[in-house]
């Protein structure tokens, strides 16, 4: 690329690229795209980014297409990589000045010399990190920022490296700049107060940013730059420092108040200096000893004295209680079970924390958690009026503990009552004795401090299950509560029903369940929305328990499921419609048949909800889920729902749809279940099957599903389904083959096993592409035992129930195999017995069995040849199956099945599906469950001596050995 002609098209390209019209847009862009690979493309993009009188939005273009061109390029091993020439050209020209103008930019190039340092500092690139030290050094105040910018992505990126060479390399750069980032920190830190002090907010503004900075360059040496940081002075004097800082920056808070142009950033980087002790404390555990005691000091007296008043804010908070919580819980800092297997550095950190958290300290964290932080404050009480579903999503769901208030106080107390359980259970106890009886409705202090300790009692219930008689308190107290009608008692209406959620695992009478029934169905119909919601959690908890019984529920189940039923209507958004499905989820799995006379309704509505949640896959999972639970609970008569449930499946079990990547996986579990209880076949249910080609291709983790799919349909109606599909099946099957595991292999050749069981004439026929691999896995004797097990298990099949097809099938490979076909099969049988052992199920060691002796009788010389290794087989195959009646002395074949029983069910059991039906109904048919083998062998044996007469068959007896020959007698004696 000539560079003067190159600039002028490349500029004229990417100002048509930053056009809105996308008939410029367009080529522009793809001519961009062919000149990616060209020579010199990146010099002329480098040229043009550094020209500040160009267009901003061009050189913004220009850069983004030379950091993309990084990612593809600058690696040696690229395909159309950079050339090295012009690399080095690159690198000079990215670091000559750090002067650009706009923010944006400076970030954006900031970024690409830090990809570019990824891959090249120090050993192509050493002179880097000495031009970034030096222009930082500078006294322009522009340039000084973006190299300091520069110089903290570049710490960064070389910080995030994982290899060990690398990470050596970053430590080596660490130590040998680390003293400067400190002075640097500490340089920019003295000049923001002194002039955060003199008012003199443009300047301190200025210097922040750099303190900003300089104090993230120093995070990423301090946590990744050192292997054993304790051992570094200068280090832990940082460290140490921190703690100095963070109290003069929340002073500062106090001093700028909150209308000030510098607070935003000066809080920003208050969260940084928590952020370094955090990080430290994470990757250097035991580095972090001699600090605990002052981040334990610091941080309590902060959040849990009036020292924090008028300067924390929650940010700052939550970062603090991170920093408890992380000390506390910390593995590294517990001494071993045996105290003189604990490491010392273990010993001396739990000393230190024993030493801190006295009773007064825990008495007061453990009082402060509930009563300040637990306590909802005007915000939540507001959110709770103007939108009560988002207040109550917001209150189950809880972020990450790690960055919002509540749920990570609500952590911390957790953590800190888990571990220092013995002196703070007295202190809860004591608070919620001083909270006996009914609160005034006219006292809102004291209601919303019976909500706070109720919660903790809530969430400590594991911990509390010896010290409180939750069933008493149930009866005597919090019944009384959830009576009490007033609006403003709606806040502890609705945390007493929470808190029964929170204690019904771990303490609550099973006889008591009738009486949370009828408070349940009380508060379904409370008028606020809220306690309505929470109390349908409170429901899923207690049908999800173990301890549910069905027959105490069903009672009040047409009443509360009608209610859940008209809280599903009410509620309009996304997040609260999928909550309360999951619970009549729950409900309808948990009753199963039951629930028949109750799901009307809910069957009306929930074409209506599929179409309106057009936009939200979530919900749409969720009505999935909903629908699996209702096909199982319906059985046979959920045929009704076809003309909904259908093209639900059709949809989430397309791949070419886009929503298929949401709902496929509960698509195909929807699908499973339809087929499972369907009464018989239709030919919607049969057309939805086009879309499993494309299913089998994507060869995903829900390819087991997809194959009980298959089987279900074979259940369901095998001739249709063969004759639409066989062949279409049979080609992803040869494809699956090729490439996958041994269980794979097992999974895909059980289905085919099925089809044979199912229906051996047309399944032999239709899968006759596959069966010369079987046959061939047989005679070289497959290694891997399962996959042997079930190719003998096909190959019975055929044998026994398809002998004319097993014939062809003989002088197909025969002739492959360049053979003689007796001598083929005589290598079959042999092989056979000899991997007789891999077989484990009863099932098919009868079937093998049964399939060998169909061969007989037999003159043929080659099966008489094989006759003792048949014995064999049939007298191990009878052992297995034949038990005897210790009455008459007899044996008879475990395995005959004769009629068909409906089960007698528990209330708790489930009832078969219609593909247990047919499983039974077709296993009545199959021989390994209709034919004795004892019978069988006893016939077998008569024809053949029949057909050889009594001298023959005596000489063929005398090739069986004399232990094998009494057994034999003995299972066949009587017949």
């Amino acid at each position: 690329m000539d560079m003067d002609s190159a600039s002028t098209v490349v500029l004229q390209a990417l100002t048509q690229a930053t056009s809105q019209d996308t008939a410029v847009l367009k080529p522009a862009e793809e001519q961009l795209r062919q000149w990616e690979t060209q020579p010199g493309f990146y010099s002329v993009l480098l040229n043009i980014f550094n020209n500040h009188m160009l267009d901003v939005n061009v050189r913004w273009l220009a850069v983004l297409y030379f950091k993309n061109g990084i990612d593809r390029y600058w690696r040696r091993v690229a395909p159309h990589a950079l050339s090295e020439e012009e690399k080095v050209s690159l690198r000079a020209g990215l670091i000559t000045n750090f002067n650009e103008p706009v923010n944006q930019i400076a970030t954006q190039i900031a970024v690409l010399i830090a990809k570019v340092a990824r891959l090249d500092c120090p050993r192509q690139w050493p002179e880097l990190i000495p031009i970034l030290l030096e222009s930082v050094k500078g006294q322009d105040g522009l340039q000084q920022h973006r190299a300091l910018l520069t110089f903290y992505h570049v710490t960064k990126t070389l910080a995030s490296k994982r290899l060990a060479q690398d990470r050596r390399l970053f430590q080596d750069l660490a130590s040998g700049i680390y003293s400067f980032a400190c002075s640097l920190w500490s340089h920019h830190t003295d000049c923001f107060l002194q002039q955060i002090y003199a008012r003199d907010e443009a300047a301190a503004l200025s210097s922040l940013e750099r303190t900003l900075l300089s104090l993230k360059v120093l995070r990423k040496l301090t946590v990744h730059g050192f292997q054993e940081p304790q051992q570094n002075m200068e280090v832990m004097g940082f460290l140490n420092a921190v703690f100095e800082r963070l109290k003069q920056f929340l002073e500062c808070c106090r001093q700028v108040g909150p209308e000030s142009t510098c607070r935003e950033k000066l809080e920003k980087t208050i969260i940084l200096y928590t952020k370094v002790l955090l990080d430290f404390l994470e990757y250097h555990p035991c580095a972090f000893i001699p600090l605990i005691q002052r981040s334990l000091e610091f941080a309590v007296s902060y959040v849990f004295t009036p020292a924090g008043e008028g300067v924390t804010f929650e940010r700052f908070i939550v970062q603090c209680m991170n920093l408890i919580k992380m000390i506390v819980k910390n593995d590294a800092y517990k001494p071993a079970k045996n105290i003189d297997d604990s490491k010392p550095e273990s010993l001396e950190a739990h000393k230190i924390k024993t030493a801190f958290f006295t009773h007064p300290t825990l008495t007061e964290i453990g009082r402060r958690l509930v009563s300040h932080y637990f306590l909802l404050t005007e915000e939540e009480l507001a959110m709770w009026e103007e939108d009560p579903e988002s207040f109550a999503v917001e209150e189950t769901g809880g972020d990450s503990w790690k960055y919002s208030l509540r749920p990570c106080t609500e952590v911390l107390f957790l953590d800190i009552f888990h571990n220092y359980s013995q002196t703070l259970t007295p202190v809860l106890l004591d608070m919620v004795q001083n909270l006996q009886g009914p609160t005034s409705v006219e006292d809102p202090v004291q209601l919303l401090m019976k909500d706070a300790v109720y919660n903790a009692v809530g969430l400590a219930a594991y911990e509390l299950f010896d010290n409180v008689d939750f069933d008493q308190w149930f009866k005597n107290q919090l019944l009384g509560e959830l009576q009490v009608s007033h609006h403003r008692y709606k806040l502890i209406r609705r945390r007493v029903i929470w808190l029964i959620g929170q204690w019904i695992s771990v303490k609550f009478k099973s006889d008591l369940r009738p009486l949370l029934y009828e408070v349940i169905l009380s508060l379904m119909q409370d008028p606020d929305l809220v306690v309505r919601i929470e109390t349908a959690t409170t429901l899923k908890l207690t049908v999800d328990d173990f301890e549910f019984r069905t027959e105490q529920f069903l009672p009040y189940l047409e009443s509360i499921f009608g209610l859940l039923f008209q809280l599903l209507q009410q509620v309009t958004e996304c997040d609260t419609k999928m909550q309360v499905l999951h619970v009549i989820s729950c409900v309808i799995e948990r009753v199963n048949i039951q629930i028949r006379p109750y799901v009307g309704c809910l069957v009306q509505y929930l074409p209506l909800l599929w179409k309106q949640s057009e936009e939200h896959n979530m919900l749409r999972c969720a009505i999935l889920t909903t629908l699996i639970h209702l096909v199982q609970g319906l059985g046979a008569e959920s045929k009704n729902l076809y003309p909904f449930l259908l093209p639900v499946i059709q949809l989430s079990t397309d791949v070419s749809q886009p929503p298929h990547v949401y709902l496929l996986e509960d698509g195909l579990e929807l699908w499973l279940v339809t087929l499972e209880n369907s009464p018989a076949v239709t030919p919607e249910l049969l057309r939805i099957f086009q879309n499993m080609s494309a299913l089998l291709e994507l060869s995903s983790e829900n390819l087991r599903t997809c194959f009980q799919i298959i089987n279900a349909y074979v259940y369901l109606s095998a001739t249709e389904f063969l004759q639409n599909y066989a062949e279409s099946l049979c080609r992803s099957f040869c494809d699956l083959l090729k490439d996958i595991t041994n269980e794979g292999q097992v999974q895909v050749l059980k289905v085919v096993e099925i089809v044979l069981k199912v229906s051996p004439i047309l399944g032999a026929h239709m899968f006759q592409p596959l069966l010369p691999a079987v046959f061939r896995g047989i005679m070289d004797g497959e290694r891997y035992p399962v996959v042997m097990s079930t190719y003998l298990g096909i190959m019975g099949r055929v044998l026994l129930q398809n002998s004319s097809f097993f014939s062809s099938l003989l002088t197909q490979m025969a002739l492959e195999c360049g053979q003689e076909m007796d001598q083929l099969l005589g290598s079959v049988i042999e092989m056979w017995v000899d991997r007789m052992d891999n077989i484990t199920q009863p099932e098919r060691r009868k079937l093998s069995a049964l399939a060998l002796l169909s061969l007989l009788p037999s003159d043929n010389s080659v099966i008489q040849d094989k006759f003792c290794g048949i014995i064999n087989i049939c007298v191990e195959a009878l052992h297995d199956v034949m038990t005897e009646d210790p009455e008459t002395g007899t044996f008879k074949d475990c395995m005959l099945m004769s009629h068909f029983e409906e089960p007698k069910l528990s209330d708790d059991e489930e009832p078969p599906t219609e593909q247990d039906k047919r499983k039974k109904l077709l296993a009545l048919e199959d021989p390994v469950h209709s034919v004795s083998l004892q019978q069988f062998v006893y016939e077998k044996l008569k024809a053949q001596q029949a057909l050889m007469g009594d001298q023959g068959f005596g000489v063929l007896m005398e090739t069986v050995d004399t232990e094998l020959v009494r057994q034999l007698q003995e299972f066949l004696q009587g017949l």
